[in-house]
């Protein structure tokens, strides 16, 4: 059974918003969030389509339930929060939400930056992508952000997985006292 939160994280470029259509594609999970004006299209694909949490997004990193479920206009199925900034509130999370996995996204570094260039670098109209303010910031973000999902991910002996169709990208989930 699903958890009534996973906060779902992922490096720009991680082609994590691809993976979160695939996932919310059960049936289980909440996709009220998903709104014509958050869509974003890309090499002929609708690329972003839910909300997204950050500095400078529609919604802040704030972990009060109020916000988190602004986006959301019914309370029906699991909701996938999406943030590229969840690494630096793991423990904020995990304390404040003790039930809620934490899916994580892995892809190095390099490839990311060159998918998130290629998908709209700055020019990307949904997400707001301000915050990284430049390519130099970017790659230096996407380093720290990545470095800290792999941390979180050997500190709770979290189980990696391929992705089926990209070599590159491994997708791990921490369950609270599952992983341990």
């Amino acid at each position: 059974m699903l958890p009534e939160y996973i906060f779902f994280t992922g490096v720009p470029g991680s082609r994590w918003s691809g993976i979160a259509k695939e996932i919310k594609s059960s049936g289980q999970y909440n996709c009220t969030d998903r709104a014509e004006h958050r869509a974003y299209s890309h090499h002929d694909k609708i690329g972003h389509t839910e909300a997204y949490y950050g500095t400078g997004m529609e919604f802040d990193c704030s972990l009060d339930r109020s916000n988190l479920d602004a986006p959301y206009t019914d309370d029906v199925g699991c909701k996938l929060l999406m943030s590229h900034e969840w690494p630096y509130y793991f423990n904020e999370i995990q304390d404040a939400y003790p039930k809620a996995w934490i899916q994580l996204i892995y892809r190095p570094d390099w490839a990311s930056f060159l998918w998130w260039k290629q998908a709209g670098g700055f020019d990307i109209k949904y997400p707001n992508y301000d915050w990284y303010e430049t390519d130099y910031l970017m790659t230096n973000r996407i380093q720290e952000q990545n470095q800290l999902i792999l941390d979180f991910g050997q500190k709770h002996s979290v189980q990696w997985l391929q992705h089926n169709n990209y070599s590159d990208i491994f997708i791990g989930t921490y369950k609270p006292n599952a992983n341990q």
